[in-house]
């Protein structure tokens, strides 16, 4: 495990629009490829920050085409749409905790994404759920020539995590430099997998593909343990995990030290 970071800060944001969280998340990563953060808070520092959505929101991966979300019914539901600073493909973001972690490193992009997600697993592990690591992944360039590719959670890049094949956690780089952005969705309840009522597509077998691969490619907290645990329950197991597995005590912040320096 990394142990080169001077410091580790985590920030826990309440549940946000969309357009908030992407801001925030897009403002926090402009700061450490300025160096702003890292003058303020110390050279080698990382941060994690944890949030949720409010209300709920389909995110979009910065290369995605808008068109392949009904906009008008998501309007109706009172769904936001927003897109990422980072690639994938699309993520409907409810009942569930998301994390970001921003870093100034020389690692690898696949160092750092193995890493965020060793810390996930140990915190999973500390709520009941055994997750095990992804080792294959598909040829995404080829998948995402396909429709059935809308949906983030039906494809599993290396190191994501797992619980008998059922993709449990989702994540996105952005690399700058050396500065590292990764964000991404741990599945609290089945709810997301609505995302296949949410599709512009009128193609049936499209559709029935899409919402197929989610009921059986993915797997929730709730599905797995019986309940829905409470935000805070699996933001305090990740920052102890943090701590552990990084081996250094975890500095809290608010996050108003953060945006008066946006």
């Amino acid at each position: 495990m990394i142990s080169s970071f001077s410091t580790v800060y985590a920030v826990s944001t309440a549940a946000r629009d969309g357009k908030w969280n992407m801001a925030f998340d897009t403002n926090l990563f402009k700061l450490f490829r300025t160096g702003k953060f890292q003058k303020q808070f110390g050279n080698r520092s990382m941060i994690w920050r944890f949030y949720s959505w409010n209300p709920p929101a389909v995110s979009l991966g910065y290369g995605q085409r808008p068109g392949e979300i009904d906009g008008e019914l998501c309007r109706t539901r009172n769904i936001g749409i927003v897109k990422r600073p980072t690639g994938g493909r699309a993520v409907l973001h409810i009942d569930e905790l998301t994390y970001s972690v921003f870093v100034e490193t020389g690692e690898s992009n696949a160092t750092i994404y193995a890493m965020a997600h060793e810390i996930i697993r140990e915190a999973l592990l500390s709520l009941g759920v055994e997750a095990e690591f992804s080792r294959t992944a598909p040829d995404m360039r080829k998948r995402y020539d396909s429709a059935e590719s809308v949906s983030c959670f039906t494809a599993s890049a290396r190191n994501e995590l797992h619980v008998n094949g059922r993709k449990l956690v989702g994540s996105a780089q952005r690399r700058s430099n050396k500065v590292i952005l990764q964000h991404g969705s741990l599945l609290l309840s089945g709810r997301h997998k609505m995302l296949g009522e949410l599709l512009s597509c009128r193609d049936k077998k499209v559709r029935a593909a899409v919402t197929g691969d989610l009921a059986c490619k993915t797997v929730s907290v709730h599905e797995l343990t019986g309940s829905i645990p409470r935000f805070s329950t699996v933001r305090d197991a990740m920052i102890t995990a943090i701590s552990q597995e990084l081996k250094t005590e975890v500095q809290l912040l608010d996050e108003q030290d953060i945006t008066t320096l946006f």
